[in-house]
């Protein structure tokens, strides 16, 4: 089999249903979130040369996390999206918000935004997670003039929070202190 085919040297590509330009609103949906998937892929690789009896947990919900960005992927790359074949569902995020409120747990108390980075995993989480935010902006775009499967917004929005929560754990982990915003106001309260 060939890698290339030559029919988008036009500037065309085929969803699922239709052919559309490059630059279509659902091609630049799923093509972010293709990109987040990409740099999922390589904090997973960094996190993998950790001690694995301290870093499985994280490299294993990474790895979740990338089949799943594929599900999104899919989902987004439907013209006409049919419900019956969707494959990201309500309990995907709710998995996430479990696993957010975990690592929550262990993080000290957040008054002020801080600056992303610490350690080298806590640092491509952060980017992880201002490539999930660009996602989930194209796919917020994608449904004002088309149409999209509204669980994969509601999967990318608490995915972002995910990769915040588990940056700073990162950095707790690491013994790394995240560092504040020197300029900010108190701005965060602790839920209960």
């Amino acid at each position: 089999m060939k890698i290339y085919t030559r029919t988008g040297d036009g500037g065309k590509t085929s969803v699922i249903g239709a052919r559309v330009e490059k630059d279509d609103l659902r091609v630049e949906a799923y093509g972010t979130t293709d990109e987040l998937n990409s740099f999922v892929g390589q904090t997973a690789a960094v996190i993998a040369k950790l001690p694995a009896e301290e870093w499985s947990d994280r490299l294993e919900q990474l790895t979740v996390i990338q089949h799943e960005l594929f599900d999104c992927g899919s989902d987004l790359s439907y013209a006409s999206p049919d419900p019956g074949k969707l494959k990201v569902s309500a309990e995907m995020t709710e998995r996430l918000e479990r696993w957010i409120d975990e690592l929550e747990e262990s993080n000290p108390p957040l008054e002020k935004f801080i600056l992303p980075g610490g350690s080298e995993p806590a640092a491509l989480l952060h980017v992880c997670r201002t490539v999930c935010r660009r996602a989930e902006r194209r796919v917020v775009s994608l449904s004002r003039e088309q149409e999209c499967p509204d669980e994969v917004h509601k999967y990318l929005n608490r995915l972002s929070d995910y990769f915040f929560a588990a940056a700073r754990a990162a950095n707790v982990r690491l013994k790394v202190q995240d560092v504040e915003y020197e300029r900010s106001a108190p701005v965060f309260r602790r839920r209960s």
